[in-house]
């Protein structure tokens, strides 16, 4: 079989996998972290689907991985009605207001995240502040109001009020927030650094 051949049957078993689920191309593709035009190049065969994605639709929908890569076996490792309930459903933000999560922010789309706590979100981390541990464009589930500890990576919202993802270090008795790429300094907290939640998992951006 072709790398092109490959690519098209894969396609063609991931949409019929979508459609048993009964999700729009939106909701499967906000389920997995990436973009609907994407998912759409993949079921056409315009696109080659990572390794990384299709660990992904085994863990969060349950989809056979023998089958997806080969059309052997079943379709779902359970049935499909429950395939699509597996794992718990974080809402993607597009912006996180000030008084989150007292007051609620704008709601892109939801993530089917395996054995996620309850009570999380999602942002899409931009700039590479905390490079190489999370990039530009890796999706980031958080949990407001978790307890965090030395080492932990937390979501703030700096002095002009903007969320940022820095890690949380205590050295001495002094609080300092730190990026892990080391191009950029640490900075102490203020009085209007306000944190928002710790970071619980990292999704790495799945386009190829």
């Amino acid at each position: 079989m072709t790398s092109m051949e490959y690519q098209l049957e894969t396609g063609t078993r991931i949409r019929k996998a979508r459609l048993a689920l009964g999700l729009t191309q939106k909701e499967f593709a906000a389920s997995l972290g990436i973009v609907q035009g994407f998912l759409s190049g993949i079921e056409t065969g315009r696109k080659r689907p990572s390794d990384t994605l299709l660990i992904a639709l085994s863990h969060t929908h349950r989809i056979n991985p023998g089958w997806l890569k080969h059309g052997t076996g079943e379709t779902f490792t359970g049935p499909a009605e429950a395939a699509s309930q597996t794992g718990a459903r974080a809402p993607l933000l597009d912006v996180i207001p000030a008084q989150f999560p007292e007051v609620g922010g704008e709601i892109r789309g939801y993530v089917s995240v395996p054995n996620l706590p309850d009570g999380c979100y999602a942002i899409v981390c931009y700039g590479d502040f905390m490079a190489p541990t999370i990039r530009d464009g890796d999706l980031v589930i958080f949990k407001p109001g978790r307890d965090k500890k030395s080492g932990d990576i937390i979501l703030v919202n700096n002095r002009w009020g903007e969320p940022i993802l820095r890690r949380y270090r205590v050295k001495d008795d002094e609080v300092f927030l730190a990026p892990d790429n080391p191009v950029y300094a640490p900075f102490r907290p203020d009085s209007g650094t306000r944190t928002i939640g710790t970071v619980v998992e990292v999704w790495r951006k799945m386009l190829i």
